[in-house]
């Protein structure tokens, strides 16, 4: 019996208008086929298995995760190189709590992921029975929205309405779902999907904003996540390129704008590159294309305060509440990045005829040049069985593969990477953005390679965050899966420590690690593992992982020097007024 056309056959008489009676969970799986899905992440529990029996029948991939958070992450890394949505689901009460980190990283990078989320029983909640909890409250401040299935007859209306929803506003929706709604018969109709068409935005306020592009001096454009999520890359070069306009990234979008394009700059942010704040320093007009501008990827870097403050300020995003939010602007443009960088350009073609400016477009190559020569001479020396981590990013950074997905995690020579990281097509870079937790890359890096397995998928891991996601090495080996491990081992929580040297005389309370060997860990799960103590075999190790095709953790040993803090503008020199707490001496606490 061929059951996929089957499932297919069901699935398109059912989305016609027609009602065929099934049980609520197939009219679940039903729904999820009609809504394109193709893989699942998570564990198997109880509470949902009459519908998970029916995934692979329905041609659904369920990869069976070690923690549930790493289950939202490989949806949130699945869903951004994808386009499509990423879709978790997890045993009700301590499996859905455990999908609130990485819920929350997936709010910030505004990825449709679909968080399932089963609950006990309609005639038991509320008494304190085995697993239970509210599962709605601890969602609701990290989804763009949430439903109840408050019957289940309309189950295939509301998962439908859910999985919509987290496309046309680009976040995680919750649906949660009584166990015992599974069961049961009745008629359904399986809703077929939505998909809003995007605007380019007002014409009054596009109007507004080309007169000032056209007229500007020394214009600059940010190009943020919603020109990736866009596809909205080649048009806003060609918008670039008749402004002859230096495009910066936003921060840990390194890949919103081709690294090879002659007026691409670099990111900005945290270990951004200096000739990107240099340039949008001079700006008399910022256009932040598909950028909500946030806070702390604006903040002041090597020493620059680099943000111009007398600029004139466009800003593009399809969240009307996002303009104007953080950055004082100009004007504000309710749309989507690409299609109003479109238009942005049709109207300044409109409103004046320029060229080239090559005096301009010299000015942004030396600067480009002068934070490429200082990058590599920045003093990063080894030790022996040690390299400089600015040196194996560097090395990183020359052997990666044109077509490579990067993911980072939060740390201090995960966030040196940001100087180091140029992609030329996207999607390409993955990121916790704002929430900054740890345990991100390796998981979103395991979604990434699932829903893009052509391409080579390579994690940037400290090894403090290591601990918190090296159990889905297994997960790799159990799924097939040959996601890539860097693994940077300097024995330290290396962000905090920082701030322990900086603003805390050394006292190192929590920061010094102990390791085992990652490579032999690896092996023991099953996986490659290999051990990196010198410059010259990075290249040969990460190239030799890519070809291998099998999951791969490289343990490379680092010395433990460390960038600038992370948060400096979130710390103050330290003030003991009680007598005990300035009596103690650094030398206790190493």
């Amino acid at each position: 019996m061929n059951i996929m056309v089957e499932s297919k056959n069901i699935a398109k008489s059912a989305t016609a208008g027609g009602r065929i009676k099934m049980t609520p969970s197939e009219a679940f799986v039903e729904t999820l086929v009609a809504q394109g899905v193709k893989e699942t992440f998570g564990i198997v529990g109880s509470a949902y298995m009459d519908a998970h029996d029916l995934f692979p029948l329905a041609g659904i991939r369920f990869v069976s995760v070690a923690h549930e958070q790493n289950a939202a992450h490989m949806a949130d890394g699945y869903s951004r190189v994808t386009g499509k949505h990423g879709v978790c689901i997890a045993q009700n009460g301590p499996g859905i709590t455990n999908f609130v980190t990485g819920i929350a990283a997936a709010y910030w990078a505004h990825s449709p992921v679909v968080a399932i989320t089963p609950e006990s029983g309609s005639m038991t909640m509320g008494l304190g029975g085995f697993q239970e909890t509210e599962q709605m409250p601890i969602f609701s401040k990290i989804t763009k929205w949430q439903v109840h299935v408050n019957s289940p007859m309309r189950m295939a209306e509301l998962t439908s309405r859910a999985f919509d929803i987290a496309m046309a506003e680009r976040g995680p929706v919750q649906v949660n779902i009584p166990r015992d709604y599974f069961y049961g018969e009745g008629d359904f109709e399986i809703p077929q999907p939505q998909r809003v068409e995007r605007s380019a935005g007002g014409p009054e306020a596009l109007d507004t904003a080309a007169r000032m592009l056209a007229k500007a001096k020394f214009p600059v454009i940010i190009s943020g996540g919603g020109v990736v999520m866009s596809n909205g890359i080649k048009e806003c070069a060609a918008l670039a390129e008749y402004l002859t306009a230096p495009v910066v990234n936003s921060y840990l979008h390194n890949d919103s704008f081709p690294a090879n394009h002659q007026l691409a700059c670099g990111p900005l942010g945290y270990q951004g590159s200096k000739a990107a704040m240099k340039l949008i320093s001079r700006a008399d007009v910022v256009l932040a294309l598909g950028s909500r501008l946030g806070p702390f990827g604006t903040l002041p870097q090597h020493g620059l305060d680099y943000w111009p403050q007398g600029a004139k300020i466009i800003q593009v995003d399809v969240d009307t509440r996002m303009l104007g939010l953080v950055k004082k602007i100009s004007v504000g443009i309710c749309g989507d990045a690409r299609a109003a960088a479109l238009e942005l350009l049709n109207r300044v073609k409109a409103q004046a005829k320029l060229t080239l400016n090559k005096q301009r477009l010299s000015e942004i190559q030396k600067e480009k040049e002068a934070w490429k020569q200082e990058l590599a001479n920045w003093p990063s020396p080894n030790e022996k069985g040690r390299i400089g981590p600015r040196q194996a990013l560097a090395a990183l950074a020359r052997a990666m593969p044109k077509n490579a997905m990067v993911s980072t995690d939060i740390g201090n020579v995960c966030s040196v990477s940001n100087s180091y990281l140029q992609f030329e097509t996207a999607p390409s870079f993955l990121a916790a953005m704002s929430f900054g937790n740890c345990g991100y890359a390796y998981p979103a890096a395991i979604g990434a390679k699932v829903g893009r397995p052509d391409r080579p998928s390579i994690a940037y891991v400290g090894d403090g965050a290591w601990g918190m996601s090296l159990n889905e090495v297994m997960t790799c080996v159990r799924e097939n899966i040959p996601a890539i491990a860097i693994v940077f081992n300097n024995g330290q929580w290396g962000a905090e420590k920082k701030n322990q040297i900086d603003y805390f005389e050394k006292r190192y309370l929590g920061t010094n690690l102990k390791n085992p060997n990652f490579a032999d860990v690896a092996e023991s799960m099953g996986a490659h593992g290999l051990t990196v103590e010198h410059v010259d075999e990075i290249g040969d190790a990460l190239r030799g992982a890519v070809k291998s095709n099998k999951p791969t953790v490289v343990n490379m040993m680092l010395t433990q020097e460390l960038g600038d803090p992370f948060r400096r503008d979130a710390f103050r020199q330290p003030k003991r007024l009680l007598a005990k707490y300035r009596k103690y001496s650094a030398k206790e606490f190493r």
